[in-house]
């Protein structure tokens, strides 16, 4: 009986030093129903106040992040940019902000993936938005694109699929909407926990959803899933 409850102990630690909320049991989750998207494709202005993470015409808030077997070991953004997006170059690495500057309040970014498509479920159109302080959420071609629900795009990826799937097509420019409320934190305690909504073209697919993680402020961080998905329009308005 032993072997089991330091097995147990051991799992604790590891949810407890990763400090996202603990990944609950594989279960069956329900297909999303596919609705229509509610944005067609325009880019959103960033409103008044709002910190521009990227405005299309070079990456000076952004810095590469190269694979460990990558030779050449820079910084410098390797990304293609071209009217108006940045384009993952396959192979290069992550892209992340240089500064830490996602709090509490509204990120705002676009993303599309290529209109030519080579692949399908997790080979078509991947990559990944990635929070300081949360899980992934999927970027995706998931329009008629059949792959595990918790990890199409607009998923927590492995943690929790969409409410819905509001895909627009392969090649449209697409967008994400996310609400990033920080946990409060008291004396080194959790007092409520963080909550993240997401929108997806405009579509409600992720609702208040809960992490126990304590931080406060966190990078942005693109993957590069070997897929030449572009970004463009990101912005961060900070709650006041």
């Amino acid at each position: 009986m032993k072997q089991p409850y330091l097995f147990c102990l051991a799992l604790a630690s590891i949810s407890s030093i990763s400090g996202l909320q603990a990944q609950a049991p594989k279960k069956e989750w329900p297909e999303p129903a596919v609705v229509a998207p509610a944005y067609q494709g325009d880019p959103v202005a960033a409103p008044e106040g709002a910190i521009v993470l990227f405005n299309g015409k070079d990456a000076a808030a952004w810095k590469q992040v190269p694979r460990k077997n990558d030779a050449t070991q820079t910084d410098a953004v390797r990304w293609k940019i071209d009217g108006g997006f940045m384009e993952i170059v396959p192979g290069t690495g992550e892209v992340i902000t240089k500064e830490a500057v996602i709090t509490s309040g509204h990120l705002h970014l676009e993303w599309a993936t290529p209109e030519k498509v080579v692949s399908s479920g997790q080979g078509r159109g991947n990559s990944g938005v990635f929070i300081g302080g949360f899980p992934e959420i999927q970027v995706l071609d998931s329009f008629e694109n059949k792959t595990y629900f918790d990890g199409q795009a607009a998923a927590f990826y492995h943690h929790r699929p969409p409410l819905v799937n509001a895909s627009r097509g392969p090649g449209l420019w697409q967008c994400y909407d996310i609400i990033i409320q920080r946990a409060i934190v008291e004396n080194g305690k959790i007092i409520k926990p963080a909550t993240v909504t997401v929108k997806h073209n405009n579509v409600l697919v992720q609702d208040r959803v809960e992490f126990k993680n304590p931080q406060q402020q966190g990078t942005l961080q693109f993957q590069d899933h070997n897929n030449p998905v572009r970004f463009r329009n990101i912005w961060f308005l900070q709650k006041k």
